[in-house]
């Protein structure tokens, strides 16, 4: 995630360069809040994801080098309807035409430290601090104007989270994940859960795409209304390439039957080992969402030692 400062310290200034910045995603989407690429007349630096939506971003980046410095525009982009892409996620980017005289925060970027950009008239202000609390941004509803302020970590990309179900547990799960190293991808096939903000509603009949497109670095959490969906995403979870962690809600004699319905279907032993279930760090009891949800919260932070 702090790559794109070692670009801007080495950056050659008499060349006109944009910045294109992910401010937020939802549902299925290539890269995660704070990815960031450099775009230059006649090239790039980084990448977004690639495909349709690196190519209009680097549209954008491009037209905006026409004006002064300083200049920004954020735009969404809803992948699915615009861009073709499955699972309904959505990308908000912010364009800037970088002013190479308003770099001095660069001197203070390091890892652990926290990085605020204020959305002035005609430019980006931008602040380092050791302590400031991360503001979570949403891909959808109103964009930043004049006068936003967000705050985000200089170092670190956040591990991307699929989580499964947007019940009392889920929106635990993703009120406690804001301010952590963790970049939540939301979903739930119910429409009455569409007004929660950040969960995409996907069919059930697509749900899998999901869970198949996730990143090898993503951390699937699997805690639907339904356990015949529940099994349905586990055994997608556990029959593709190996996610970084795959967790399971449920009771014992649940997850028992979970293990030998998915030997029975093909699972190898080596894949059922990489299953969690239960989730949540070992020996926290109680079952109330917000219990499970720091529990839960806490056992994937513990996957950035690994």
């Amino acid at each position: 995630m702090s790559q794109w400062i070692g670009w801007l310290r080495r950056l050659d200034r008499t060349v006109p360069t944009a910045m294109v910045s992910v401010l937020a995603s939802e549902g299925s989407a290539p890269r995660g809040a704070g990815t960031r690429m450099l775009v230059t007349a006649q090239g790039q630096e980084g990448t977004i994801g690639g495909g349709q939506l690196e190519y209009r971003a680097v549209d954008q980046a491009r037209a905006i080098l026409d004006h002064p410095p300083g200049t920004w525009r954020v735009q969404d982009y809803p992948l699915g309807p615009l861009l073709g892409q499955c699972c309904g996620g959505r990308v908000r980017v912010l364009v800037e035409h970088l002013d190479v005289d308003a770099l001095d925060w660069l001197h203070d970027a390091e890892p652990g430290r926290m990085l605020a950009t204020r959305f002035s008239e005609d430019a980006l202000e931008r602040r380092v601090f050791d302590r400031e609390t991360a503001t979570r941004q949403s891909a959808r509803g109103d964009k930043p104007e004049v006068g936003a302020r967000i705050v985000e970590p200089v170092g670190e990309r956040p591990r991307p989270v699929y989580l499964f179900g947007a019940g009392h547990v889920g929106q635990a799960i993703a009120r406690h994940m804001t301010g952590l190293p963790l970049q939540l991808a939301w979903f739930d096939t119910r429409s009455e859960q569409a007004h929660i903000d950040g969960v995409t509603v996907v069919p059930e009949e697509e749900i899998a795409y999901c869970v198949a497109e996730a990143p090898a670095d993503a951390a699937m959490l699997i805690l639907t209304h339904d356990h015949p969906l529940d099994y349905h995403l586990t055994l997608a979870a556990l029959g593709r390439d190996p996610l970084a962690f795959v967790g399971l809600i449920g009771s014992s004699t649940k997850i028992a039957r979970f293990r030998s319905r998915l030997a029975a279907d093909g699972i190898p032993p080596e894949a059922l080992e990489r299953l969690t279930a239960p989730i949540g760090v070992p020996g926290v009891s109680g079952k109330e969402p917000d219990v499970i949800a720091i529990a839960v919260c806490a056992q994937l932070l513990q996957l950035r030692g690994l």
